[in-house]
């Protein structure tokens, strides 16, 4: 999934009918999320999405950018596993059992940033320079996605469906620790982003 069809993706009427209560959870926090970003990135400009603090540091361009590219690589497996779970039957109305190990792996992705800092993955890494037209409308998008798969998942086991990480093939989430993983993942660049934001050396203009 490209950044350009996240971006063009369809926003499909709103079912307002009640979620079990864990990804009513999710749901919030995914809004939340939108909420942030848009009072993050209101009134800048390309110059100001770009800027680095230092050498190697990440721009908020970079930080938005490196979601998208997480995004595109999580969405097809989640919808993947959903479609497989619906049709198997795997179901359940919660609450859910998940993981320690992934619950540990969550909590450790939280915000703020501590001081061991794990360098993103070959596959997740940013490309340096980004226009705000493009990168915070796929962002945007691609949260809508995620309402809609959470809309998709409701009825289904979430401790019981599991899904493979992109990363490593030893590391296995529930579809419940894969919303919670990705919406702290969120939370942790958004932090890193408002930290360039508020930056002494941040650009006016």
């Amino acid at each position: 999934m490209s950044q350009e069809t996240i971006a063009n993706s369809v926003t499909a009427s709103p079912d307002l009918s009640p979620l079990v209560a864990e990804l009513e959870d999710y749901r919030r926090q995914f809004e939340a999320i939108k909420q942030d970003a848009r009072e993050l990135l209101n009134g800048l400009t390309d110059t100001q999405f770009n800027w680095r603090s230092a050498p190697g540091k990440w721009s908020i361009a970079e930080c938005l950018a490196h979601l998208n590219v997480t995004g595109q690589v999580y969405l097809p497996l989640i919808e993947r596993r959903v479609n497989q779970a619906r049709a198997e039957k795997v179901l359940g109305r919660g609450p859910f059992r998940h993981g320690f190990l992934g619950n540990l792996f969550i909590r450790a992705t939280e915000p703020p940033v501590k001081r061991i800092r794990v360098k993103a993955p070959k596959i997740f890494a940013p490309q340096p320079e980004h226009m705000l037209a493009v990168i915070v409308p796929a962002f945007m998008s691609l949260q809508e996605y995620l309402l809609r798969q959470i809309r998709a998942a409701d009825g289904l086991d979430l401790g019981r469906v599991k899904i493979t990480s992109p990363v490593g093939r030893l590391l296995k989430l529930s579809l419940g620790q894969v919303f919670a993983f990705i919406a702290a993942h969120e939370r942790r660049h958004l932090w890193q982003a408002r930290q360039v934001r508020n930056d002494t050396n941040f650009p006016n203009v």
